[in-house]
């Protein structure tokens, strides 16, 4: 079977679970309303898409577009891997020198273009870059820019046999040497956004020398527990093995990925004719939280040309093995895998009281994947909470945490605070 079969068939499956699990959550008639609505909208932002300056554009080319000078770094982990890594040296007018370091991580799914989701005013590496960070974003292996290793191709399965346990291990380690490194600076501030934060936490926990390399780490939507979790990613958790299974057998390694296969999906599943298309129209609302009055509706077309930016099946896999077992562990190969793996029949936990750091934590009411509860469950564990903030705003949700229209009034500001006290 061709890798384009592979994907065909298992979109098939996970479209399907996603549609049953939407069919379930909403009376047909309130659904059928939102659908419309959502059907309307959709259309009228397809028709902006095309012709948007964004969306053609590469994160380094976007805020080259804004007048921020922009650099393109890459890094090789231990395993293997080249990482590319987004640099804003300094903001308009400034000069590169003797700056503070931010490391801004993105999210599952997601690239370094997420943190330049907006205007200079808003984006939050352009918010540091102006207070006078050298802003460095690193994107994780598997993602748009991270698709290469020294021996693997991205069509070979092998290439896609990780989970964010080995970008704990390797990839924000590498990184951060590496920064370090180039820029001089014996520490760094660490922004890290949904699986930026979980990657983390899982990095101290295993090489807690990492600590002294942090000055403070502020985490937007964080996310360690997942207990409380809503939506189909709730849905999907009891069956995510039996999934990641499949997809393995069938060749598919990856998830999401842009280009052909999501361009494939896109037009097979998302079209206003099919079955699915109320799930491709309300997919990050799905994901994310209720629907926000903060969507940024002008960068909508360019974030949907960056997102999904793909990643791999375990990746996915290992948050809803976070859910099913109601613990922060690595990933769970079954009882036979964990043994090779770890020598044991379980997978180990992480252990958050090795995260020594000042940890800033900012978090929102509706956010359906760092519930409030899951975060209380998290500031427990942390044994140094220098800020644990609740958004100020009833109804905020995962994603709006880069991606809303007043990011810097309930976000960045806040962050760009928390920084500068330590």
């Amino acid at each position: 079977m061709t890798g384009l079969a592979a994907m065909r068939v298992a979109a098939v499956v996970v479209v399907a679970v996603l549609a049953g699990s939407l069919a379930l959550a909403h009376p047909p008639t309130e659904r059928l309303k939102a659908l419309a609505q959502k059907i309307m909208h959709e259309r009228f932002m397809a028709e902006q898409r095309s012709t948007h300056w964004g969306v053609n554009l590469t994160t380094t080319e976007i805020i080259e577009e804004f007048g921020y000078p922009a650099e393109i770094h890459h890094v090789t982990t231990p395993d293997g891997y080249i990482l590319e890594l987004h640099r804003v040296p300094h903001g308009i007018g400034g000069s590169s020198g003797d700056r503070p370091v931010a490391l801004l991580q993105h999210c599952l799914l997601c690239s370094s273009s997420d943190y330049i989701m907006n205007t200079p005013e808003e984006a939050l590496a352009y918010v540091l870059a102006d207070a006078g960070y050298d802003v460095w974003m690193p994107n994780f292996r598997g993602n748009t820019y991270s698709r290469a290793h020294v021996e693997l191709d991205p069509e070979n399965i092998d290439f896609w046999s990780f989970s964010w346990d080995e970008m704990a291990k390797y990839d924000v380690p590498s990184s951060i040497d590496y920064i370090l490194a180039t820029t001089g600076r014996e520490d760094l501030y660490y922004v890290g956004w949904s699986m930026g934060t979980t990657v983390f936490f899982a990095m101290m926990s295993e090489r807690p020398e990492y600590n002294s390399k942090v000055r403070a780490m502020a985490g937007l939507a964080p996310v360690a527990y997942l207990d409380y979790a809503k939506g189909p990613l709730f849905e999907l958790a009891p069956i995510a093995g039996d999934l990641d299974t499949i997809m393995t057998l069938l060749g598919v390694g990856e998830l999401l990925p842009g280009g052909e296969y999501m361009d494939y999906i896109t037009d097979k599943f998302c079209d206003d004719n099919s079955t699915y298309a109320g799930v491709c129209y309300n997919f990050l609302f799905l994901i994310a939280g209720p629907d926000s009055e903060e969507l940024n509706e002008e960068f909508l077309p360019v974030i949907l040309a960056h997102t999904p930016a793909g990643s791999s099946v375990h990746t996915v896999n290992h948050y809803a093995q976070l859910l099913a077992s109601g613990l922060f562990q690595k990933y769970d190969y079954g009882i036979i895998g964990n043994m090779n793996h770890y020598g044991q029949s379980t997978p180990p936990l992480y252990n958050l009281s090795e995260v020594t750091v000042p940890v800033g934590l900012f978090w929102g009411q509706t956010d359906w994947l760092a519930t409030p509860e899951d975060v209380t469950h998290l500031a427990a564990e942390l044994p140094n909470v220098a800020l644990n903030y609740r958004i100020d705003k009833d109804q905020f949700n995962h994603l709006d945490f880069g991606w809303c229209i007043h990011t810097y009034y309930y976000v960045n500001s806040h962050v760009l605070n928390f920084l500068s006290l330590h």
